[in-house]
């Protein structure tokens, strides 16, 4: 990188000395551009890593031990919340330890605080015992021992609600601190609880802590600790969300003495997939086993240890772990290698031990507590993306010197006309060619969403059924406080009694959503090529003749090396938005139907007193029925409107941008700047990133 900045270096001071054109504008901006790209860290490539466990997994433990800071993150025996989404990344700024806070709003807190105490005001058989035991947990957590047995007229009245009121107006809350024991006690209070200690522990009202930490292995990466569950907060439930579609990675936190046999990490993960593959951008999984150093050795060699392979006689413990690790790792392997992941991600297991880590007395070898492999995991992500930028800095470089020599060859009018026509022509002709393509991505993409509403009319009443009316198993009781939830939160509710997720949108979309599925996955694949993705026909796109070979000293040559550079610009502006778009043209299947039943759930809702929960029954079979003819067809409309806008804003962003390029070739006003050896310096800086 040092080369190429002292070559634009050079060229920022010559610059200035020439005439004034649009030319040496736009060289001026180009670099300018450049110095921000370099500077801001705003600007940066990410890569966000999702986190999934549930609590008492080692989750906090793994990271604080991946990152090197024992006690930065309160571990599950602390206390840790988890219903909070926690997002960690690199201060690349100075060496301080930052936290932002945001709260919900004061009218959310407000009304949902009215809802816990209705919660826990319900004495019949049928009460959701899970909704109880939140109400009991989030009031008492803020108010101290037994405040769950107030009243909302003297919780308000309580010495404690001052301070809440006050955390509700902030909105938002800045901590900063150049020491890490500091940081992590300042922000404990919004982050975790105690049961021994109860009162002032704010994290039922914090919406997400944004951390930011002094440490090289977050240079470009973003941890983002998943709470995995719903939550009955509107708002942080659909935070946690989106975060999943930012996921380019997933990490699997199961402790390893029941991580094989767990569904749980699995299930987290399956209700997940939706917002993470078709409606994300997520390509690779790791499912990390923690705490491998809990074993009793006797009891593992005399249950499990394979009876045809010989016993270990010395160093039993060592042994037995490691025996433990690589069957726990052929058990995930075979599971993922027969689920439906597997088209969708690449797997990768480690088997983890972060107490041994820290704690030379346990004699376990480094390398086996396998911390250091997830830290080259991270490493080489950091490597991955500095490339990547190094490479963009110079492709950038070196378009900047084409385009000067491409100026300082004699040329006329003439020269000058056919240069553009030649460009303009190939530039119609491209965007054309790109035409075809999507008319042809579109019309598979129509039949198989009319498909989708044909099938969703026919069975949306079933599906529904399955949600609103399901045949419950014994000992699953306090379905109408679910159904009430489901309704509040216009159609979606996590019982954390029932560990599942409870989704009426999402049932009533998944025969579109299976009946796209495929075709959709070759249109915005994640991490393989089809021959016939968005990407890949944007990839193709040329204004430049495959044929056309110039002699390194001409002018031509130099024009269409710039012309490339500019091209690669534009398309990887276009890569990000690609992604972007996908994710809203997948989820506006669901988004349509949503608001279409919006009007119903809050219909629902309201409705109470005995026989409440036939009649939120009827309300919502009622309004499929009524729904059906329109919804589905809808939904399938608004997917091929954004669509056909993603077509037309790539082919926007072509033409324009090109089209500003080719008016800069060949410009009459020269600049005075020998760069010929600068050009084949790059040249050969590429061909090294290249390698």
């Amino acid at each position: 990188m040092k080369q190429t900045k002292d070559v634009i270096k050079k060229i920022k001071q010559n610059i200035a000395d020439q005439d004034s054109t649009d030319l040496r504008t736009y060289i001026i901006d180009q670099i300018s551009n450049m110095d921000k790209m370099n500077k801001s860290n705003k600007n940066r490539k990410k890569v966000t890593i999702g986190i999934f466990g549930r609590s008492g997994e080692g989750k906090s433990s793994l990271l604080n031990a991946v990152l090197g800071e024992r006690y930065l993150l309160p571990s599950g025996s602390s206390g840790a919340c988890t219903a909070i989404t926690t997002q960690v990344e690199g201060n690349l700024s100075d060496s301080n330890y930052t936290a932002e806070i945001e709260f919900i709003s004061k009218e959310e807190w407000d009304s949902q605080l009215k809802g816990l105490l209705l919660d826990l005001s319900d004495k019949t058989e049928d009460r959701n015992d899970d909704m109880t035991k939140i109400a009991i947990e989030k009031i008492t957590a803020l108010y101290g021992a037994n405040a769950f047995k107030k009243t909302l007229e003297e919780l308000k009245k309580d010495a404690k609600s001052a301070k809440i009121d006050e955390l509700l107006l902030m909105k938002k809350k800045a901590i900063s601190n150049a020491n890490s024991s500091s940081f992590t006690e300042e922000i404990s209070h919004f982050i975790q609880h105690s049961r021994s200690n109860p009162g002032n522990w704010y994290w039922p009202i914090v919406k997400s802590v944004a951390i930011k930490i002094p440490n090289p292995l977050l240079e470009h990466i973003v941890i983002v600790d998943i709470p995995g569950t719903g939550d009955c907060n509107k708002t942080r439930d659909s935070l946690w969300k989106s975060k999943l579609g930012e996921c380019s990675v997933v990490w699997i936190v199961s402790a390893i003495n029941r991580g094989t046999t767990d569904e749980d990490p699995w299930e987290i993960l399956k209700h997940c997939v939706y917002y993470m593959t078709q409606a994300g951008e997520c390509k690779s999984i790791n499912f990390i086993f923690t705490k491998t150093d809990d074993i009793d050795p006797e009891e593992y060699i005399r249950n499990e240890w394979p009876s045809e392979e010989e016993k270990p006689y010395k160093d039993l413990k060592t042994a037995c772990i490691r025996k433990r690790n690589i069957c726990s790792k052929e058990t995930v392997k075979e599971s993922f290698e027969n689920s439906k992941l597997k088209k969708k991600m690449t797997l990768n297991i480690f088997t983890v031990s972060t107490r041994a880590f820290f704690d030379k007395t346990l004699h376990m070898e480094l390398i086996d507590t396998e911390i250091p492999k997830l830290q080259d995991v991270l490493k080489s992500l950091n490597n991955s993306i500095n490339k990547d930028l190094a490479r963009d800095y110079v492709n950038e470089a070196k378009g900047i010197l084409s385009l000067i020599k491409s100026v300082q060859s004699e040329t006329n009018n003439v020269v000058q006309t056919e240069v553009h026509n030649k460009f303009e022509q190939n530039l119609c002709k491209a965007l054309e060619k790109l035409g075809w393509q999507f008319d042809m991505l579109r019309c598979v993409l129509e039949k198989c969403l009319s498909d989708g509403v044909e099938e969703s009319e026919r069975l949306c009443l079933t599906s529904a059924s399955s949600v609103i009316s399901p045949n419950l198993p014994h000992g699953k009781g306090g379905f109408h406080k679910i159904l009430k939830a489901l309704c509040t939160n216009n159609g979606y509710h996590w019982s954390k009694a029932w560990s599942t997720d409870i989704d009426l949108n999402m049932e009533l979309a998944q025969h579109m959503h299976t009946n796209i599925e495929e075709e959709f996955d070759s249109i915005f694949p994640v991490y393989y090529k089809t021959g016939k993705s968005v990407q890949e026909q944007i990839e193709k796109f040329s204004i430049i003749q495959s044929d056309s070979e110039h002699p390194r000293a001409s002018m031509f040559y130099h024009i269409d090396n710039f012309i490339k550079r500019e091209d690669i610009k534009l398309k990887m502006e276009l890569k990000r938005e690609v992604i972007e778009r996908k994710k809203e043209i997948y989820l506006s299947i669901k988004t349509t139907i949503k608001e279409a039943m919006v009007p119903y759930y809050e219909k629902a809702a309201k409705l109470h007193g005995t026989g409440s929960m036939k009649k939120m029954q009827n309300t919502l079979t009622e309004a499929v029925e009524n729904l059906k003819h329109d919804m589905f067809e809808q939904a399938k409309e608004e997917v091929l409107k954004k669509f056909r806008d993603l077509e037309q804003h790539i082919k926007d962003t072509l033409e324009s941008g090109l089209q500003r390029s080719i008016l800069l070739l060949p410009e009459t006003g020269k600049i005075k700047l020998d760069v010929l050896e600068d050009i084949k310096e790059l040249d050969n800086l590429l061909q090294q990133l290249c390698d």
